[in-house]
């Protein structure tokens, strides 16, 4: 008999937090079975097994992110659009950093397709227009996107820029305006032949 309360969408928003709070890593269906006052395999008539809880918790981050980014573009363009792209990004992972990292579990392929990862590219595909690429430059970019804010936000959360004089914002600002650059400086002629 299930618990009452304990549904498979209350295990994930739980999963979530606990992400937050401990690490994505150390998320786990016997730690939520405590935390819900219930025994570990009470649990599995929810969730069928690690595995599906922390695909559950990416679904939701990567969700949460989308909706966030969302919000953010509503009526901008060009570098305005790239920066609030960027920022609800990293202001995301700053927040959430357990959530973040569910946010990159690998996915199989027929979960990734359905899910809210699909959003994001075509956001940031939306994004790009504004800077007239012709493929597969529009798919390099998106890339070179993905990797410049990840890596950035993966060096951040574990502390890569503490001893250095130069304030991350600063940083962060300055990559921000030199992808533009880059990106409204990519001659769209040259790239198509």
């Amino acid at each position: 008999m299930a618990r009452a309360g304990v549904t498979p969408e209350r295990l994930a928003q739980a999963g979530a937090e606990l992400a937050d709070e401990v690490g994505f890593e150390h998320v786990t269906v016997s730690e939520l079975a405590r935390r819900f006052g219930v025994k570990v395999a009470s649990l599995y008539s929810h969730v069928r097994s690690s595995h599906d809880l922390k695909t559950r918790i990416a679904l939701l981050a990567l969700e949460e992110m989308a909706d966030r980014a969302s919000d953010a573009l509503a009526g901008r363009a060009g570098k305005e659009a790239l920066a609030a792209f960027a920022d609800a990004y990293r202001g995301y992972a700053r927040e959430h950093p357990g959530r973040y990292a569910a946010a990159r579990y690998r996915l199989d392929p027929q979960t990734a397709a359905a899910s809210a990862g699909v959003r994001h590219a075509q956001m940031m595909r939306a994004i790009l227009r504004g800077y007239d690429l012709p493929e597969p430059d529009g798919t390099h970019a998106v890339r070179m996107l993905g990797g410049v804010f990840h890596g950035y936000v993966e060096l951040e959360l574990s502390g890569g820029f503490a001893h250095t004089p130069v304030d991350p914002e600063e940083s962060w600002a300055w990559i921000v305006d030199s992808l533009d650059a880059l990106l409204r400086g990519r001659p769209a002629a040259a790239s198509a032949t």
